[in-house]
């Protein structure tokens, strides 16, 4: 695994790049972040990491600049697009040249895959625990918020893995738009067999096309 730092608009990231030793020149790439307070060792990535280098992808781990300068709370979402892009790009013109890019990531790493997918040339988009609705608190008359247009726009295929018990809620299927259901909450640690099962069959079918 090499680790880089890659400059962007928002400031330096950092990614950890594996080249699975079956992968093919310019085959495929999977390419996640991490969640709003987290970080890239979360169990769910970890699982797709170790599922999609045993089919053979190459795959990169991005930490926002935010985090990679020690702040857990993230700034606006235009900032996180921002950087994701420069990374991806930097990514793809560099150690991942040639792979076709499937974008990804957890929570609100998956939002940001989701918002960039255009801008990044993704092919498939991962997500995993897609913050649907924000819970809402005891007494809160507000309509509540839905995340589902971020869904809607993407144009490629899409693998939502989602806790049966997520607090955000459950996504709906879609014409692109492939929901697993497995047993946990929003951390997806319940069942990891099951999140690794899920990712695998979906990227034999994006990986190969």
């Amino acid at each position: 695994m090499a680790e880089l730092t890659i400059d962007t608009p928002r400031g330096p990231a950092r990614t950890h790049v594996t080249l699975s030793e079956a992968a093919g020149s310019g085959r495929a790439a999977l390419i996640l972040g991490h969640g709003a307070g987290g970080g890239v060792a979360a169990p769910d990535l970890q699982a797709a990491r170790a599922v999609a280098l045993a089919h053979g992808l190459a795959v990169a781990l991005v930490e926002q600049p935010y985090r990679v300068a020690g702040r857990r709370s993230p700034p606006p979402a235009p900032h996180l697009d921002e950087a994701w892009i420069a990374v991806v790009r930097h990514l793809v013109a560099g150690p991942l040249e040639g792979a076709a890019v499937i974008a990804g990531g957890r929570s609100s790493g998956a939002r940001v895959a989701c918002r960039t997918a255009a801008q990044t040339g993704a092919v498939a988009v991962l997500c995993l625990a897609f913050p649907l609705s924000p819970p809402r608190r005891a007494g809160d008359t507000r309509p509540p918020v839905s995340r589902l247009a971020e869904l809607e726009a993407v144009t490629v295929p899409v693998l939502v893995v989602q806790g049966t018990r997520d607090r955000f809620g459950m996504p709906p299927a879609g014409p692109r738009r492939t929901v697993v259901q497995v047993a946990g909450d929003h951390g997806l640690k319940s069942d990891p067999a099951a999140v690794r099962a899920a990712v695998a069959d979906w990227l034999t079918t994006v990986s190969a096309r």
